[in-house]
């Protein structure tokens, strides 16, 4: 099975917002093409049986699968129920899946967290890239509440890193007819000397920018012609004009760095601030 052919793998939980996921994860596998996996990752719990672990897990696939048919009828679901710690569960599946989707919150934890732990450290491990839906967009009512938005924005840094990021948000923007690709570089004046450009001439590290954008995307347009391309050099943080972008997106794609993800350096400071404050669905791409 080649990559274009592994599944969208949705994880649920039981919970509302996983639920919210799972119905973008079932939208987005239609516009791939692709067939959908429902996941619940049964917790090691040792004060309740395997048995009856079972049976909630049967009853909440069940549902999940009733849900996508009403979302995407003509989907090709199946499901699994793997016993371990959801992270490592999903991190594991990871490596047989086009995308995992994946709720910005389950049932455990701290309500007034923005990003529960399993869906941070799945996002910072994963093989494949991770969407986490976040729904806490003021206007929002349900999960297809995002499909009202059709811009795709996509954070991308002066290096080599940006490639992954680029070629995730065209394929996505082309899977959404009339959807826009806004491709976002946050720049400062100390961005700007720690990567050797102007230091002091603000309108030099502005064009600077402006540059960096246009190489970054050189020939992507000729690659993607039926998608409309907006370059957008902002000044100021980086992460503050993704977090702003992503009220208004369809997805917003920044990237995560391979390697070094067992010592917690899987998300940059910019990828993980973006990913707890985003205001809509955040796509991790590893690069």
């Amino acid at each position: 099975m080649t990559t274009a052919e592994l599944p969208v793998i949705a994880a649920v939980d039981g919970s509302w917002r996983s639920y919210a996921a799972l119905e973008w994860a079932a939208r987005d596998a239609v516009r791939r093409g692709l067939p959908l996996t429902i996941v619940h990752v049964r917790p090691l719990n040792r004060r309740t049986s395997q048995e009856a672990q079972r049976r909630e897990a049967e009853e909440l696939l069940a549902e999940s699968v009733g849900r996508v048919a009403q979302v995407a009828p003509t989907l090709h679901t199946s499901t699994l129920a793997p016993m371990d710690f959801p992270a490592a569960a999903l991190t594991a599946l990871s490596e047989h899946a086009s995308l995992l989707v994946l709720g910005s919150r389950g049932l455990g934890g701290f309500r007034s967290l923005l990003i529960g732990s399993n869906s941070l450290t799945t996002a910072s491990m994963a093989r494949c890239p991770v969407v986490v839906v976040h729904t806490g967009r003021a206007d929002e009512e349900g999960a297809g509440a995002a499909e009202t938005f059709s811009d795709i924005v996509a954070g991308v840094a002066a290096d080599e890193s940006s490639e992954a990021v680029l070629d995730f948000a065209f394929e996505a923007a082309m899977t959404r007819p009339g959807a826009r690709l806004r491709i976002v570089h946050g720049w400062t004046m100390f961005s700007s000397m720690l990567s050797g450009g102007p230091a002091f001439d603000r309108d030099a590290a502005a064009g600077a920018a402006e540059r960096t954008l246009a190489e970054l995307t050189a020939g992507l347009p000729e690659k993607y012609p039926q998608v409309e391309v907006v370059q957008e050099p902002v000044h100021g943080s980086a992460s503050h004009t993704l977090v702003t972008a992503s009220a208004t997106a369809a997805l917003t794609v920044i990237g995560r760095r391979k390697g070094g993800e067992e010592l917690g350096f899987g998300l940059s400071p910019v990828a993980q601030t973006t990913l707890t404050h985003a205001l809509g669905p955040v796509a991790v791409v590893p690069c």
